[in-house]
Order: structure tokens, then sequence, then C-alpha cells
């Protein structure tokens, strides 16, 4: 039987197709890949294959809503889904017979019971009046107002528990947020199969730092995984001094290590990964004259000279590059960066070739969203999954030098957006609009490193706790612009998004002309002249 995959595009969902496909390869599977990166193309591509295939995987993506409804399958097909978006929709976790969902088993889902939500249809017609056998009127009467007591009590009963049904249903699809990776459950599958092997246990490394990247998680949670995927690691990669695969050339070794979160400072230069990470440009407020001066007291403090700090890390001289790290974490702290150290793994291929799971994510993300167009859509998507193999570095190299034009330009973004105020407080939330169209991945990570700069600039305490809608044009001939809403930026945030139900309500209170089109309910385009009733009834919904 061949079976169709639907791979979203992100990160996280090429490791766990990386991992399914290594996995089909063991058991000769033959299967048909087809990346789809919202809910049209979704629908396109299903119905194209549905009368070819009858088993259907879906990697992130397909769990949030009711795919039966929305796709219509027959009745011998079956969908196996395995999707970190949370949370999962009812129908889908108690259909057993056509949905499978691919979950990990102590992933808390917190799904509603099942009489809560669903009602056996009673027979809910009225009982047709057939007691006519001539017995007594009194009789007769007498029970028929038993009857009609019985039924408004029914009735009554039936309105409470529909009452009832909505409000649970309500709180329990409130909020969006993610569960555990896919690569992650994907590896675990694997693991109990007993298939697992070294490269499979790197992609789902690099499916949760993904996460952690897209700021997905909360950083309990990637701690947690972190520690789960670390045993793993010791199992996997203990070195034998014996064995012929120690330190040969094409050998593969992952580490576990304390890194520091500068992105790709390994593969740039110090001080342009300080001033591209989002962490170290809003703590240090880099957009200012002041964040500037604050940038050469910390360097300084660590007392590296600007010459090393801007060439090649590579190139840098050893004896600073020893101990570097603890150099760094030391000022840091002094300049109020606590959290400079992170938890991480990394990969070396055979002696030269060294990288962390965040450089690998950083690369894929931008060849799978690289604008300069050489082909049809699907190239992309083709380069970023093949980038993650491990023969084709330079693959991964172009990914890196993309991903550092991607940062500037996010980084170049975020201050011009403080610099001229475009954030605005709208009462509940706050709001930023761009002039120029940008891609949807990058325009998430724009919109979080925005909130994080803008909450260390503002001296407003109301506004540090507040969420942020951004907006951006999608299409200008048709007239479109793409709107996100990102949580508020707290120190306790538990990452959990309120924005699509609200989204979804305001368009509906005003009639705006809006399209769900995204996998995330908190992605919304909507009509260019619908905006402004949208926003306020946004406003008036949240306040």
């Amino acid at each position: 039987q061949r079976v169709l995959l639907l791979v979203a595009s992100d990160v996280d969902a090429l490791c766990a197709c990386k991992i399914l496909q290594a996995l089909f390869q063991c058991d000769h599977v033959q299967y048909t890949l087809v990346p789809v990166s919202g809910w049209q193309e979704l629908e396109t591509a299903f119905l194209e294959h549905k009368d070819q295939f009858k088993y259907f995987v879906f990697i992130n993506c397909g769990a949030n809503v009711d795919l039966l409804e929305i796709l219509q399958p027959e009745e011998d097909t079956f969908f196996f889904v395995c999707d970190s978006h949370r949370p999962i929709n009812v129908v889908n976790v108690y259909n057993d017979t056509q949905i499978k969902l691919l979950v990990k088993q102590d992933d808390d889902l917190n799904v509603p019971a099942y009489d809560d939500i669903f009602r056996d249809e009673e027979d809910e017609e009225e009982d047709s009046e057939n007691e006519s056998d001539g017995s007594e009127p009194s009789e007769k009467r007498r029970r028929f107002e038993e009857d009609v007591i019985e039924r408004t009590m029914k009735r009554r009963q039936r309105r409470e528990w529909e009452a009832r049904r909505r409000e649970i249903l309500f709180d329990y699809e409130q909020y969006e947020y993610h569960g555990t990776s896919s690569a992650m459950v994907m590896f675990d599958l694997a693991w109990i199969m007993s298939k697992d092997l070294n490269d499979m246990l790197w992609w789902a490394i690099v499916g949760l730092t993904d996460q952690w990247v897209q700021d997905k998680i909360t950083q309990m949670k990637y701690v947690t995984d972190i520690g789960i995927l670390q045993r793993h690691v010791s199992r996997h990669n203990h070195r034998n001094e014996d064995d012929e695969n120690s330190l040969s050339i094409d050998c593969m070794r992952i580490a576990f290590e304390y890194d520091l979160r500068l992105a790709l400072y390994q593969h740039w230069s110090l001080y342009e990964s300080l001033c591209n990470t989002s962490y170290t440009s809003a703590s240090l407020k880099l957009w200012s004259v002041q964040g500037q001066k604050r940038l050469q007291e910390f360097l300084a403090d660590m007392g590296l000279p600007l010459k090393q700090v801007k060439q090649k890390f590579n190139s840098m001289d050893m004896s600073l590059k020893e101990n570097l790290r603890e150099m760094i974490e030391e000022s840091a702290n002094k300049f109020g960066m606590k959290d400079l150290r992170v938890q991480t793994f990394s990969i070396h291929f055979g002696f030269k070739n060294k990288f962390s799971a965040s450089d690998i994510v950083y690369a894929t993300a931008s060849l799978m969203e690289n604008i300069e167009k050489e082909g049809p859509e699907t190239t992309n998507f083709i380069k970023a999954l093949d980038s993650l193999s491990r023969g084709n570095l330079d693959k991964l190299h172009q990914g890196l030098d993309l991903a550092k034009k991607q940062l500037r330009a996010i980084q170049q973004t975020v201050a011009s957006c403080i610099c001229t105020n475009l954030v605005i407080s709208q009462g509940p939330f706050l709001y930023c609009s761009l002039m120029e169209h940008i891609c949807e991945l990058s325009l998430c990570l724009l919109s979080k490193y925005l909130l994080k700069s803008f909450v260390c600039s503002t001296k407003n305490k109301r506004c540090k706790l507040l969420p942020l809608v951004m907006a951006a044009p999608m299409d200008v001939e048709q007239g479109t612009v793409i709107m996100v809403g990102i949580p508020p930026e707290t120190e306790s945030s538990d990452k959990k998004n309120f924005f699509g139900r609200a989204f979804e309500k305001a368009a509906d209170s005003t009639n705006s002309r809006t399209l769900h089109n995204h996998f995330d309910m908190s992605i919304i385009e909507l009509k260019t002249e619908d905006r402004s009733k949208f926003l306020d009834a946004l406003i008036s919904l949240l306040s």
C-alpha cells in the first residue's frame, strides 16, 4: 500500500518527515511526499490524490480542525496525524476508526470527557400518541399530562447540557499552544521499533530546537525534552576508543553542551551575532545610541579587542576562544543578561565541521522561504529537506548565509519600528503595521522579536504586559493584509495564544472578509478595507 505524506512548511515538520522517510525505507514502504503550506494546498492535495491512496500521513497539520468534515473522505480512507498544534479537535480525538493520532503517551491533552460533548441521539422525536384504546378519558388525560411533564424535563436537561457543552468546548479551544515536537514523537516511534539511528536522533534534536527558536514552547518544556533526548544521545554517542568509527573522517558525533544563546556566532563574527540576536539586541537596546555605547562597554568588560570581535569567529585568536563562553557569561550577568547560557546539542561531521542545533534550524528555515525564486515553490522545500542530510554541507552553508541576511533584515526592521514609534497601544493590545510584504515565517519571528524589544524599550509598565498584533501587506493586487497575534512577553508566559479565537469572533461580528489558510489559528488574512472595523471589533472584544 502506498502512503501519501502531507508535510507542513516548518523545520520541525521537515525533521519528522526525514525520520519517517528513513523508517519507510527500512520497511520498503512506498510513499509520495507533498509539501503543504496551508489549508487550501492541503485540501487540493487531498482531492488530487484521494482516489489513488488509502493511507494519508499529516505532519504538523490537521490536528486542530475537524478533518472528516473538511475533507469528507471515503469510509476506507485512514488518516495518521502527527501534529504539535494544540488543542486537538475533539472529533479527531474520539474518532478511532479513520483518524489515528500520533502523540506521546505522557502528553496531557486535557480533552473533555466524551459524555460531556457528545450525546447519542436519543429518541428525541415525540412519541406518537397511539394509546386510543378506548380506556377512560380521565385515565388518558392523566397519562398525557405526565407525558408532557416528562418531555419538558427532557428538553430542559438537553438545553442545560448544551449550554454546559458550549462552555466546556470554549474553555478547551480558547487557547492555542504547542505540544511535543513532531520530530520527537517520530523518533519515539523509531525507538519503540528499535530502528532509531544517530541521524534520526539529530533530526529529533533539530525539531525540538526549532520549537524553542520559534518561541513555541516554554523554557520548562524545552529543558524537560532536552533531558529526554540527552539520555538517547549518551546511548548513541559514547566513544569507545577501539571502535573504528570513533574518529573516522565521515563519522558523526552528537554532544550535549551549554552554549551561548547567540545566533550563528560560530559561522559569523561575534560582533554581528551580538547585534543580530534578538535576546542581546533587546537587552542592550541596540537601536539607540545609548545601546551602541553599552555594547562597546560590554565588549570592553570582557576585554575583547574590537579587531578580534569583528572578524570571523573561526579566525579569532585561539587564546581568546578558549574560555570565551565563561568570559561572555560573566560580563553578561553584569549587564542584566542572565539567560545567555542555554542547554543544547552540537554535531560534529568528521574533523572540521561543527554545528549547533540552532544553526541548523536557522539555515533550514531560511532555505525554506528563500525569496530569490529559482523554480516552483516546492524546490525550496526540497532544498531545505536535503540540507538536513549529512552529505549536503554546501546546501547547509548556503542556508547559513541566507539566515544571516534574514536575521539582519529582521533586526533592522525591529529597530526602525521602535525608532519611528510604529508600535502603538490600542488598549488591550499593541498594534504595529508594516508597509512592505514579508514572508509568513519571517513575520512571526519578526513579531516575536519586536515584542521582546518593545518590552525592553518602553517605560510604560502596563504596555510591558500586553500582547501584540502585527499587520503586513499580503497581496497588493488583491488588496489583502496578513495579521499575526503574539501572546504577551512575560517571564512566566505559558506561550498560550488566544488570538485565534479572538480573530474568528471579530471577523464574524463585523462580517469581515477573512481567510484562515494558515495552520496556526493566530495568523489570518483579511481584505485591506475591512481592517479598521476588524480592529475595532477586536479592541471591544478584548477590552
